[in-house]
């Protein structure tokens, strides 16, 4: 993963401190690319224990057109809890402790953590047991899989059906591989307003050459110590997939950044992990002897030969 350290270092030594929506603070540099062969190994962080099952779940849900946070929460994929809850705590009807400004304040204060760890339990819990609830503030509006498998122009096209994009890529890599059409975007800007978070993966690419696909990503604002390395594997899985269906073999994952951020809370993570290692990547292994890839679930994706170093815990800005 050198080129994922390389963009570390190059953000530590050269990036410009900018403020943020969130009101930590980064250190930022606007536009970067990294490649990945993935016929070389499945590029997944070794120099710190990233969840490769939160990242299966995560991208299933996205395949499935799924939007709700119940579904991770059933799958014990904590990835989208803060934006849910934190429509949830902004609601009329929350009527528990202040979780004001939770993110940055939990790691901060003990006492405060207590309270939102207990809040956070509540929350999930309700998802589970209480439908109506769980449709209300489980909904992170149309997010990525809404616009990945039913794209809509918004009220003044209401007419017009859906547009399944990932269904068109498929059809498309099938029977037009030269294509140079075979883009899926999530930001659609009829609907921004209406997400729990504007897509920060915001448009891909797929290509084939010589039998072999490849994917390029625009991700317009990338969170580089917690984000990055789950968005490297999630859309090396999505090729993966994406050729299993189309008959293909994996070629390269190209990801390009726009503003590519390190949180000013992650720095000392940062260093930490620039100090380890990297170790070699480990295989891919699907299980999908007579599906789609849109009946596969979690127990079907399975990561071979990963051995990284521990993990480095650091807070997620919301």
């Amino acid at each position: 993963m050198k080129q994922y350290l390389d963009l570390c270092k190059h953000v530590l030594e050269t990036g410009s401190q900018k403020g943020d929506r969130t009101g930590t603070g980064t250190l930022s540099v606007f536009g970067y690319q990294m490649r990945y062969d993935l016929q070389k190994g499945f590029p997944l962080m070794t120099t710190k224990k990233t969840a490769f099952r939160l990242i299966v779940s995560e991208l299933l849900w996205f395949l499935k057109g799924d939007t709700n946070v119940r579904t991770l929460v059933e799958e014990k994929n904590p990835i989208w809890d803060e934006w849910a809850f934190e429509k949830w705590v902004n609601s009329e009807e929350y009527t528990g402790p202040d979780m004001t400004d939770f993110g940055r304040r939990a790691p901060l204060d003990e006492e405060f953590r207590s309270k939102y760890e207990v809040e956070m339990a509540h929350f999930k819990k309700r998802l589970l047991d209480d439908s109506s609830f769980a449709e209300t503030y489980g909904d992170l509006g149309p997010v990525y899989g809404k616009q990945w498998r039913s794209w809509h122009t918004g009220s003044a096209q209401s007419e017009k059906q859906p547009i399944d994009q990932i269904a068109q890529l498929i059809e498309g890599l099938k029977n037009n591989p030269d294509s140079r059409r075979h883009i899926v975007t999530a930001w659609n800007p009829s609907e921004i307003e209406d997400m729990a978070l504007p897509p920060c993966h915001a448009l891909f690419q797929f290509y084939v050459a010589d039998g072999k696909l490849s994917c390029q990503l625009y991700q317009r604002s990338a969170d580089i110590f917690i984000g990055v390395p789950f968005n490297i594997a999630s859309y090396a899985l999505l090729v993966h997939l994406i050729a299993l269906e189309t008959g293909l073999i994996p070629g390269e994952f190209i990801h390009t950044l726009g503003d590519a951020h390190i949180y000013s809370n992650h720095i000392n993570q940062v260093n930490e992990q620039l100090t380890r290692e990297p170790r070699p990547l480990p295989t891919l292994r699907i299980n999908a002897e007579g599906k789609s890839i849109f009946d596969l679930t979690t127990q079907d994706i399975v990561l071979e030969n990963y051995d990284p170093h521990p993990k480095i815990k650091a807070p997620i800005a919301v």
